[in-house]
């Protein structure tokens, strides 16, 4: 039987590099703490599966984001792969052209390459794949949440169109 792979992406707090950000660490902290999908990485952890935990809040990198902003619904709002609004709407970050290159290349590209080398694993093993994306939610959606309904789930094991097949 394989083993399942776990993408825990949301679980960090961790900023590497400030590079960008024009609101104080304050603001910073309290959008970490909105944000984060706390303890999934306890609650999700199984010895028997390939757990891939992203190391860095969404905040300062998506992982589960487009890299491609164009392709990216979340981007028009400012939260794209890299956020630059806070939640409110706020200005959060400018992300000039090299900053961009530098945090794709140092942080979403690295977890991506680990990804993909788990899977590939997987499917020359067992010729099949199972990736259980592991996410917990507020019980208020947040402003900027694409999905509001009411009430919500404490934890989400899910799928979406795009990534999983029929």
């Amino acid at each position: 039987m394989n083993k399942l792979i776990l993408h825990i992406p949301h679980a960090a707090t961790a900023i590497p590099i400030k590079d960008g950000f024009v609101v104080s660490d304050e603001v910073l902290q309290k959008e970490i703490l909105k944000l984060t999908d706390w303890h999934t990485d306890d609650l999700f952890h199984d010895l028997e599966s390939e757990n891939i935990v992203y190391k860095y809040s969404r905040v300062f990198c998506d992982p589960e984001r487009f890299k491609d902003d164009a392709k990216e619904m979340m981007a028009k709002v400012g939260m794209g792969v890299l956020y630059e609004k806070t939640d409110t709407g706020e200005n959060m970050r400018v992300v000039s052209i090299d900053l961009r290159k530098k945090i794709l290349a140092n942080y979403y590209d690295k977890h991506h390459e680990l990804f993909h080398r788990v899977v590939e694993k997987q499917l020359k093993t067992y010729h099949k794949a199972l990736i259980l994306d592991c996410h917990s939610f507020p019980d208020k959606p947040l402003q900027r949440a694409v999905h509001k309904i009411v009430p919500r789930p404490d934890f989400n094991i899910g799928t979406d169109a795009f990534h999983t097949p029929k």
